[in-house]
């Protein structure tokens, strides 16, 4: 589990916009258009989780950490910001802008 527990960690830390996401998801695929759409400066790092042996040992350690059980799981400046929902409201009232800019 350290393995699994350190790529996602090191993902955090080391990227502004983490989205893990699994590449039929129509959520995973809404976020990940929000941040090409309004934020294409930024280039997030997007961990599809369906198309990684670890895949399903990384959502594991994410439920762990997070307590959401469900993709698309959006990291912005080390902060978890949710699900497509979530991201989506973030945007909306600017908190997301906020994050971006930190």
């Amino acid at each position: 589990m350290s393995s699994v527990k350190d790529t996602v960690e090191n993902a955090i830390s080391s990227n502004k916009i983490v989205i893990f996401s699994k590449s039929w998801c129509g959520y995973s695929a809404r976020a990940k258009k929000l941040f090409q759409e309004h934020f294409p400066e930024e280039k997030p790092l997007v961990l599809e989780l369906d198309e990684r042996d670890d895949g399903d040992a990384i959502q594991d350690y994410l439920a762990q950490k997070t307590g959401q059980t469900t993709v698309p799981n959006v990291f912005v400046s080390q902060k978890q910001v949710g699900g497509n929902d979530k991201t989506q409201a973030a945007f909306k009232s600017g908190e997301l802008n906020r994050l971006v800019n930190l």
